[in-house]
């Protein structure tokens, strides 16, 4: 990640999405922070992930997934805009109509898919901002390990492998995945 507006005039979200296409990037604190576009196998994880848990979501009438690029508005002043990997907002939570700006607040579930450069420090880190800025859960997806630990808030992490299947995700109520299929290859 390469921070952009370090010691600069901090940017607000507003002014972060006025900006338009300019990559991937992220508002911590009022400052623009750029990403590298992600590897293969991180793109193959989250959209596999995306598409295990969006075909769920969708076919049990519980809300929306999202991609990477949606950004969540975590705090003001100065503007925290982070972007999960993958993403759900329950159907409670929808805007009413079309929402052409950031989200307000946190997703209910986000997954953070761990790039080879990442530490697990600092996806772990990112994890429990999500969940104390009010995510319910909060998944971290090592490809190299293969495993996902779920964070919550008041709750030690959840450490699950191969063998494991994810359950009872309160995000994604009835929610059932075997961990050997995010990770398996065609």
């Amino acid at each position: 990640m390469t921070v952009i507006a370090a010691g600069k005039k901090q940017i607000t979200a507003d002014e972060l999405l006025a900006m338009g296409d300019i990559g991937r990037c992220e508002l911590i604190y009022g400052e623009l922070v750029m990403m590298s576009p992600a590897g293969f196998t991180h793109g193959e994880v989250a959209s596999r992930i995306g598409r295990l848990i969006g075909n769920f979501v969708e076919d049990n009438d519980l809300g929306v997934t999202l991609g990477a690029e949606t950004g969540y508005i975590l705090a003001r002043n100065p503007d925290l805009v982070r972007a999960p990997d993958v993403s759900v907002v329950q159907k409670g939570r929808l805007p009413g109509g079309p929402l052409n700006k950031f989200f307000p607040g946190a997703p209910d579930l986000t997954v953070e898919v761990v790039s080879p450069d990442d530490t697990m420090r600092e996806v772990s880190d990112k994890a429990d901002l999500w969940v104390a800025h009010g995510a319910i859960s909060a998944w971290v997806v090592d490809p190299d390990s293969q495993t996902v630990t779920i964070h919550r808030r008041g709750m030690q992490p959840i450490n699950f492998g191969i063998p494991d299947d994810l359950r009872d995700d309160p995000a994604i109520p009835g929610f059932v995945l075997a961990v050997s299929k995010i990770f398996r290859r065609p």
